[in-house]
């Protein structure tokens, strides 16, 4: 069997676990005053080199991009998302019910928001005025939904717009580390150097149980966080096994090294699957997910076979998804492209 519908479904790196248990071994001050905890603002500033960002752990990637937007947005403003962000499609309404704020959508192809897009919402808005919900902040999801990635020449560009019309910039970053892996890049480079004001930063997905982290860059945007992480029930009061996991992830490069992987089983993935002839890759593989087009009948087979994925029918019929993760093997990617080619000799015979 292999498990492809989402990065969700992988473990939790050994790596992490060990440092689970070292977490555990005696007492330590709750609510965050741990030693971790304390200890964790200063490896993320490391990282970014951004001596001034501030970062708070939260429990899931869904509170993370509320928790954060509530400090970006006011309740009569509007957040422009893509329409197949996961603030979008994905969040039953969260942002919504903890900014207050609508959420307009600004579409763009290969699920990337278009400075143009942006700018037709701003100007709709402006000509409106109170009648309208005023854009406060734009959200771009990366890696994007479709899986491909943002360069920094197209966060700048949307930046630019935003510094324009007075918006913030947030990014969703579930998957921020398979788009640095896959651009090779620094994580300041398609973050705040180019930018982005806050970053919803991934663990679960990359390896990580229950370890978000919300980063500003703009530490000026965080001043009454604390309080909104608290009333959005995001405080842990165990507060260093989330830290203990983030520190993990940071050190010796394990969230890269993890994305990379999920990365490398995706292109391997996309290879095999360009020479299946009922199979048509939709979108570039740039980081850990493969979107294709391919006969009901075919993913029936599939599934019969034990391998479980997720149908996509938001992007139209015959449309599938496949998310690697740094479990997936090499082995898994081969026995899965060994049941599509049989499924295909077969009904050739």
């Amino acid at each position: 069997m292999t498990f492809l519908a989402s990065d969700n479904t992988a473990g939790v790196s050994a790596e992490i676990w060990q440092r689970l248990q070292e977490a555990s071994r005696g007492g330590a001050k709750a609510y965050g005053q741990d030693a971790l905890t304390q200890s964790l603002t200063r490896a993320f500033q490391e990282l970014f080199q951004k001596p001034d960002l501030l970062v708070f752990p939260v429990f899931n990637g869904s509170a993370a991009n509320s928790s954060a937007l509530s400090c970006l947005v006011r309740p009569y403003e509007a957040i422009i998302a893509h329409p197949w962000s996961h603030v979008v499609q994905d969040e039953c309404g969260m942002p919504e019910f903890f900014t207050g704020a609508k959420v307009l959508t600004a579409p763009g192809e290969n699920g990337k928001i278009k400075p143009e897009a942006v700018h037709a919402l701003c100007c709709l808005a402006k000509a409106n005025g109170m009648h309208h919900s005023r854009p406060g902040t734009l959200t771009l999801t990366q890696s994007t939904e479709v899986g491909t990635v943002y360069t920094p020449q197209e966060i700048e560009a949307l930046a630019k717009g935003c510094r324009t019309w007075g918006l913030y910039l947030h990014m969703d970053g579930a998957r921020f580390a398979n788009a640095v892996a896959s651009l090779g890049c620094h994580p300041g480079d398609i973050s705040w150097r180019v930018g982005v004001d806050a970053l919803s930063f991934g663990g679960t997905k990359n390896g990580a149980m229950l370890a978000e982290a919300v980063v500003f860059f703009n530490p000026a945007l965080a001043q009454d966080f604390e309080y909104i992480r608290k009333r959005q029930g995001q405080l842990a009061s165990k507060q260093r096994f989330i830290s203990a996991q983030l520190m993990c992830l940071l050190e010796d490069d394990l969230w890269l090294r993890n994305a990379a992987h999920a990365n490398a089983a995706a292109q391997r993935l996309a290879f095999g699957l360009a020479g299946v002839p009922e199979v048509k890759l939709i979108y570039p593989t740039e980081a850990n997910a493969v979107f294709v087009k391919m006969p009901n009948v075919l993913a029936a087979h599939l599934t019969e076979r034990g391998h479980f994925f997720y149908g996509w029918p938001l992007l139209g019929p015959d449309v599938y998804r496949f998310v690697t993760s740094f479990e997936t093997t090499a082995e898994d990617i081969d026995a899965f492209l060994n049941d599509c080619h049989a499924h295909t000799k077969k009904r050739a015979s």
